[in-house]
């Protein structure tokens, strides 16, 4: 059967991204702060949909951390494949494909434009976007300021592997009058350590391509290029690699148009 539109959702542990498809190019799409109840969330979503009269026709597809909660959707798929496949459609080649998420970070191993092995670092946070939210709080900044007050700064030492012992470290910098700049240049330093040391265990490419909401950080991708001695690519839609990757399952195609 064939519909209007193919709806890609990916509700994350702290933000949740749509896209929407017409058969040949991305249409629209869009994203919000996941909130603490992915239900409210996904109804959200689908009022947001109907508004613009895409539920008419849809094919909906979900996936992420609460894509369970989305009932209207005909199929869930794990975020492993949909970043993949939204990478792939993204960058249009294979590659290393790097999603620094809310709770975890996968590393993921694209060839023939199909995943051919993944690693994901889901135990700890400190590896991860919601440790730099974490820390942002303490320092009394936004996500987004804190990379502006990094750039400043000369990294301090935050080598705790928990996010417990690495806020207390934090903690530690705070009251021991270290500058402000300095501190936020080391929480940036460590989660792009974390990250680096994820890779290198699972084995990098020439090609790295990051997705995810720490895509649209340019100071992150800088000091992520250096760790890694690798070109990091990215993409004005790369946060939306998941969501594009579920309507692109939904479609069964692997590229389509895609302008942001």
């Amino acid at each position: 059967m064939d519909y209007d539109y193919y709806v890609g959702i990916d509700i994350g542990s702290t933000g949740s991204k749509v896209a929407v498809i017409d058969g040949k190019s991305l249409v629209y799409y869009f994203n919000f702060p996941t909130g603490w109840n992915s239900k409210e969330t996904a109804n959200e979503i689908y009022r947001r949909l109907k508004e613009k009269s895409f539920t008419e026709n849809m094919r909906c597809v979900a996936t992420g951390y609460g894509r369970i909660c989305v009932d209207y959707a005909d199929k869930v798929v794990t975020e492993i494949t949909c970043h993949g496949r939204g990478a792939y459609a993204l960058f249009e080649r294979d590659c290393t494909v790097i999603d620094v998420g809310g709770q975890d970070t996968k590393i993921i191993t694209l060839e023939d434009g199909q995943v051919r092995d993944f690693l994901m670092n889901d135990k700890c946070a400190a590896g991860t976007g919601k440790f730099i939210e974490i820390m942002a709080n303490r320092l009394g900044a936004t996500f987004e300021e804190l990379y502006d007050i990094a750039k400043k700064g000369n990294p301090l030492s935050i080598s705790s592997m928990c996010t417990v012992f690495a806020e207390s470290e934090v903690i530690s910098h705070i009251g021991a009058g270290e500058k402000r700049e300095d501190i936020a240049s080391g929480v940036i330093s460590s989660v792009a350590e974390r990250v680096a040391n994820l890779c290198k265990r699972h084995g990098v490419g020439n090609e790295v391509f990051l997705t995810g909401g720490l895509s649209g950080m340019p100071y992150f991708i800088e000091v992520l290029t250096k760790k890694l001695n690798r070109d990091i690519k990215t993409h004005v839609l790369s946060r939306y690699a998941g969501a594009i990757g579920a309507a692109l399952t939904g479609l069964s195609k692997q590229k389509i148009i895609l302008e942001p």
